[in-house]
């Protein structure tokens, strides 16, 4: 017995697609529109999905394209319209369903449509990273996937000009068609050589702080921008610096006139403030669907809490406060509670306070241990993106880690 979901806004077509796959052993749960759609797709793990394309809130390819955009495609969709064209059946194929039934659906039609989805493999593996298409809600985020998609159409080049809060990657994954390669270059420290280069081809390469970078890896990215269109590459590279403060920082001055040829000013976390809860959401959601989280959901009254709060580090920081969250929560609603527990330290400067009566070198000292302690934590213990966020060398980070009595993450290293 298959769980099949059944989203049409018309009480009479729910009501006789029901009863005739009731009678065919199914379990069925209805949902007159996209908002109960969602909510049942996220609780019930369903099995297939018959989804109308006409609906009163948001139409179905739109929905369609936000569970694949978020990851949550994982079971065959059949799209259904009374009024449908070839194209809309094309664009619905492309996004991921796997049939077309035009209204009145014809018995032997939907009998076999839906044999034929349940016959299908269960999609395994990892999700294909959260976009800005998930966000069909947000106005400035649909604005900016628009701006970006635009842009790519004629460079192969983005600078972000980014601030505090950045969501420069997820502004980037956007850009990554879905199972291609994508390389960090701030993570690559030693010469890049073609064979990197033709493992990611038809991929996308980012760095989200072009100040962070060394000499070497700068190396590394003028010796990738040179062959973008011999190996089909896109670049994406973020910087809260101008042209003129990285150019007295030491860098090549050409290299600095292409990368900032085409750029683009993203809106920060605090620019969408309102949008938040939904942000947070979805990278749950996405989480869960990757089996990196076990299942769980946020109360209004912690999705509120989260709006409150700065994030200064970004979208980075956030996905690391969500999955904390999960991982910790005992019960399956992460409740207000639970988030100011974690958020505290990083804002509460009462459970910072350090004591101005001990030595300057202890003071320092328990400082030191605060600071790696907290991008310990935002970073997940993953070592490589901890140097780039401290600007230490990584052979210094230990040192000093060692010396704090701190873990150093080594089974994180993978980014």
């Amino acid at each position: 017995m298959a769980k099949l979901l059944i989203v049409d806004d018309e009480v009479g077509i729910r009501e006789l697609l029901s009863e005739i796959l009731r009678d065919e052993g199914h379990d069925i749960q209805l949902a007159a529109n996209a908002a109960e759609a969602r909510a049942a797709r996220n609780a019930g793990r369903p099995d297939m999905v018959l989804l109308d394309i006409w609906m009163p809130d948001t139409d179905g390819i739109t929905l369609l394209k936000e569970w694949s955009a978020n990851g949550q495609l994982t079971m065959p969709v059949v799209m259904m319209s009374g009024h449908g064209t070839i194209d809309t059946a094309v664009e619905a194929t492309r996004i991921g369903a796997i049939d077309y039934l035009e209204k009145p659906i014809a018995l032997q039609k939907l009998l076999s449509a839906v044999k034929r989805g349940l016959q299908r493999p269960v999609a395994s593996g990892i999700p294909a990273p959260l976009t800005l298409a998930a966000f069909t809600r947000s106005a400035p985020l649909r604005e900016l996937k628009r701006r970006i998609e635009q842009i790519a159409d004629s460079s192969r080049v983005l600078l972000l000009r980014v601030g505090g809060g950045s969501l420069a990657e997820l502004a980037a994954r956007s850009l990554q068609t879905g199972g291609t390669p994508w390389l960090d270059l701030s993570a690559v420290v030693a010469p890049l050589d073609l064979t990197q280069l033709q493992a990611s081809q038809g991929g996308l390469l980012f760095v989200g702080e072009l100040g962070r970078l060394s000499r070497a890896q700068q190396k590394n990215l003028a010796f990738a921008l040179e062959r973008l269109e011999r190996y089909e590459l896109r670049l994406v590279v973020a910087t809260e610096r101008s042209h003129d403060m990285l150019l007295n920082d030491g860098w090549d001055e050409t290299l600095l006139d292409r990368l900032f040829e085409v750029s683009l000013a993203p809106p920060s976390m605090a620019d969408i403030r309102d949008d938040l809860p939904e942000l947070a959401a979805q990278v749950l959601l996405h989480l869960v669907e990757a089996n990196e989280v076990p299942l769980r959901r946020f109360s209004t009254a912690a999705l509120n809490h989260m709006r409150t709060q700065p994030w200064s580090g970004g979208y980075g920081e956030l996905r690391a406060a969500v999955r904390s969250l999960a991982l910790a929560t005992l019960d399956e609603e992460i409740g207000l509670s639970e988030v100011r527990r974690l958020l505290a330290p990083a804002g509460d400067s009462a459970s910072c306070a350090i004591s101005f009566d001990q030595p300057l070198r202890e003071a320092r000292e328990a400082f030191e241990r605060m600071y790696f302690e907290h991008h310990l934590r935002l970073e997940s213990g993953n070592m490589t993106r901890l140097a780039e966020k401290t600007g230490l060398e990584r052979t210094h980070l230990y040192r000093k880690l060692k010396q704090l009595g701190l873990q150093a993450g080594r089974r994180h290293e993978e980014v």
